[in-house]
């Protein structure tokens, strides 16, 4: 399902990260690469920067100096599950990943825009107004050539079954009548709109009477002044 997704070109991909385990070995960014092997739809969002071994941080992954990506890394710290247990507020929860981030002797020597959940969410909604900015467009076209290929579905089928049986019992004349003088018309080579219609797009051939009729001027052709359908 994700592969279907992310396959999309007009998706944008939230591609989320360890901090520690190795990046180059994620599944999510090996699927993301294999879609969007430029890396214009790709976000990279890096997690668990709090639980990484101490002596490493995660500055070279924010950087995009391990991996690139055109939209760049966000490193966020999300509640631990101790926070989660305890119910801490979002609002708070914000609000010590800031301080954390802030505080940090490698993270607060960095760009604070690549750093914490505000700065994602401002990041993906710059991206997303731009992206739809940008396939809107294309969206409508595809909308109006859906519309329009329902709409003559729609009109394929005739029209809505009647509810009334007084009415049902006329619909059902009515195409009888409509059969009997379509086979009368082929029978005789007359013109009919309505079979030449439900024949459209197909080879136009002369059908029924108007064969038998061309049959019997070619045979009788080589007899001058003889027309074999004076009578017909």
């Amino acid at each position: 399902m994700c592969s279907r997704y992310v396959s999309d070109s007009r998706t944008i991909i939230l591609c989320v990260l360890p901090a520690n385990a190795d990046m180059t070995t994620s599944d999510g960014l090996q699927m993301a690469r294999q879609v969007d092997p430029k890396g214009v739809r790709t976000i990279g969002v890096v997690t668990k920067i709090d639980i990484m071994d101490k002596g490493t941080s995660a500055k070279r992954m924010i950087e995009g100096k391990d991996v690139q990506l055109r939209l760049g890394f966000i490193g966020i710290k999300n509640r631990s599950q101790q926070d989660i247990i305890d119910r801490m507020p979002v609002r708070l929860a914000l609000e010590k990943e800031a301080l954390y981030f802030s505080t940090h002797p490698i993270y607060s020597t960095m760009q604070q825009n690549c750093l914490g959940s505000g700065n994602l969410i401002k990041k993906l909604g710059k991206i997303l107004f731009t992206h739809i900015k940008h396939s809107l467009p294309e969206i409508t076209n595809e909308i109006k050539s859906k519309v329009k290929e329902t709409e003559d579905d729609l009109k394929d089928l005739g029209p809505t079954m009647p509810l009334d049986e007084t009415q049902k019992m006329q619909l059902l004349w009515n195409m009888i009548t409509d059969f009997i003088q379509t086979y009368k018309n082929t029978i005789s080579g007359r013109y009919d709109s309505k079979r030449i219609q439900s024949n459209a797009g197909g080879k136009s051939d002369l059908s029924g009477g108007a064969k038998i009729k061309m049959s019997m001027y070619g045979l009788y052709s080589e007899f001058d002044g003889y027309k074999a359908c004076d009578e017909y």
